[in-house]
């Protein structure tokens, strides 16, 4: 018998993860970045639903593209800054954006306001993926197989 699932709830009763599985040294600012797993409450499995909340200096993520992975971010208050391989853009409160699967325009966004923001990330969930991370500096990729990342380094070796 499976376990029943709730037909709502509030999202605050959700737990907060925090942190992040990046290894050093790219594991730095992160620390107030608080994902809330909405879809996984709800068994959903044919794409993710995320609350996340960055404090002030916080980002999203290392900035990264997925090959067979759609993500949707929306804003609900707070602002945020989307770092692209085009720029900059700051959002506010009501702005969303996209980011097609296998585009290698690698995103993050990062909260250098003075308050926290508030994003709700939607994303399809392959149970195989690849996820690039754009900077030079930044020596990762994420393999994702049976629905679980592990990051090595860009040349395939584990960290």
């Amino acid at each position: 018998m499976s376990d029943p699932k709730p037909a709502a709830i509030r999202a605050a009763d959700i737990p907060a993860r925090t942190g992040t599985i990046y290894p050093k040294p790219y594991d730095k600012g992160f620390e107030g970045r608080a994902k809330r797993a909405l879809g996984d409450v709800f068994g959903l499995s044919q794409f993710g639903v995320n609350l996340t909340v960055l404090a002030p200096g916080s980002a999203s993520s290392q900035r990264h593209w997925h090959e067979k992975e759609d993500e949707f971010i929306y804003v609900l208050d707070g602002e945020v800054t989307l770092i692209g391989d085009t720029g900059e853009l700051v959002l506010t409160a009501g702005m969303c954006a996209g980011f097609k699967a296998g585009v290698p325009n690698g995103h993050q966004l990062v909260n250098r306001s003075s308050v926290p923001a508030s994003i709700l990330e939607v994303g399809t969930r392959s149970d195989v993926e690849t996820a690039h991370y754009s900077d030079a500096a930044v020596d990762m990729k994420a393999i994702k197989q049976n629905g679980r990342f592990q990051i090595l380094h860009k040349d395939g070796t584990p960290y």
